[in-house]
């Protein structure tokens, strides 16, 4: 019997690959990652993560707008503290006039329309490079739970959209959700870090904000990779407790979390593509092992494909840029 289906008809040229196409890849995809500092006319590269940088304020609103005109427009905001304003409460974290404030009204500042995310989490103000409160080697729960709300509370009074959570420690979503309410933030979203896990791709973000943690690791508080069904029950308390988006990090390693996740869940989904991920590629690519905007390409229509509707990348102007 002759075949009279042939799916190589549907791949026969560019063309009819582009018109049934399932996915596709548009600038409001991205969620920008910004790394901010203190001082003046710097825009340093990140050694780890070539072709990356930090910035300070006032370089930061010049990117902001170049960022907005390229049709990206959500960024998520880190801050580099310095040593001698880290403590083990982050008192840092909730000064008015802090770094990560400045920065939200900064990009506010620069281009009003801009959605504004924030890391909420103690690492980068913690003496010990931990996401929580240190008590005799310990991470502690739920005051750190308190300070996490205060955070947030105090980049939705600077002016941010959503604050993100990423920290992994139990309830504090719910703390915040409270807290925000209580104070009549009640359109301030929160982003929730819900699957995260404890991953070795980690490292160069930690070198840009010169947070590793000082002793141990973060086993006891972000996930097991080897666990699937636990990242389903956090990501579902999460939702209960207020979070408005949840995320899987990291990203090209957990793409079947992602799946998962986009399955049972009624809110959208972010995946972020770690440093590490990212490093990979550039190192590759620069010893010419791999050709790095194709691969680039295919690493962000796999997270589509997987069923992110946002994704956070240091690759997003580069996409951007081949986009046209």
């Amino acid at each position: 019997m002759q075949q009279l289906r042939r799916n190589r008809r549907l791949r026969t040229n560019d063309a009819i690959r582009s018109l049934v196409r399932e996915h596709t890849i548009t600038p409001h995809d991205f969620l920008v990652p910004l790394f901010i500092v203190e001082g003046k006319g710097i825009k340093e590269e990140i050694a780890s993560m070539p072709d990356y940088f930090r910035y300070s304020l006032d370089l930061l609103g010049k990117e902001v707008k170049e960022l907005w005109e390229m049709g990206l427009k959500s960024v998520l905001l880190f801050v580099k503290v310095p040593d001698d304003l880290k403590d083990n409460k982050g008192t840092e974290a909730v000064n008015p006039d802090g770094l990560m404030q400045r920065a939200i009204k900064t990009v506010k500042e620069a281009v009003p329309e801009m959605v504004v995310m924030t890391d909420v989490a103690l690492d980068p103000y913690s003496a010990y490079g931990h996401d929580g409160i240190v008590e005799e080697g310990y991470i502690i729960n739920d005051e750190t739970c308190k300070i996490l709300a205060e955070m947030a509370l105090s980049h939705a009074q600077a002016g941010a959209d959503f604050v993100a959570p990423s920290d992994m420690m139990d309830g504090r979503i719910l703390s915040i959700r409270e807290l925000l309410e209580k104070e009549n933030f009640k359109n301030t979203g929160i982003m929730s870090y819900s699957a995260k896990y404890a991953s070795s791709f980690y490292g160069p973000f930690r070198d840009a904000l010169d947070s590793a943690p000082g002793f141990g690791d973060k086993k006891t508080y972000q996930m097991d990779f080897a666990n699937r069904d636990e990242a389903i029950k956090e990501t579902l308390m999460d939702i209960e407790e207020g979070a408005d988006i949840v995320m899987v990090k990291p990203g090209l390693c957990y793409l079947d979390l992602v799946r998962d996740v986009k399955d049972v869940v009624d809110v959208p989904v972010a995946v972020y593509q770690v440093s590490g991920e990212y490093a990979m590629l550039k190192a590759a690519a620069e010893k010419g092992w791999l050709d790095h905007d194709a691969v680039m390409l295919e690493q962000i229509m796999a997270f589509k494909r997987a069923g992110a509707q946002i994704i956070a990348s240091y690759f997003a102007k580069d996409v951007v840029k081949l986009l046209g």
